[in-house]
């Protein structure tokens, strides 16, 4: 999940999960970028229970909820050597 990513790692998006059917904040998620293979990183976290968090996808930068950032399945890229 997108909120277990430590600050600064990259990863690439794998999906935006469902909670019901026509879930609006998961179309929404992928209308801002969040679409399979698309690079994110987390660039920031809020000071109160790291919250919000501010999530760089692509280009743009983006403040989410944590409950909304939960919903994003990433896969973390290693670094090369």
């Amino acid at each position: 999940m997108l909120t277990e990513l430590p600050a600064r790692a990259l990863a690439i998006v794998e999906t935006v999960e469902d909670h019901a059917p026509n879930d609006n904040i998961a179309r929404r998620l992928r209308e801002l970028g969040f679409v399979d293979g698309e690079q994110v990183q987390i660039v920031a976290k809020g000071p109160f229970g790291a919250e919000p968090l501010l999530v760089q996808v692509g280009f743009t930068r983006f403040a989410l909820r944590r409950s909304e950032a939960a919903r994003i399945r990433v896969r973390r890229l290693e670094k090369s050597a």
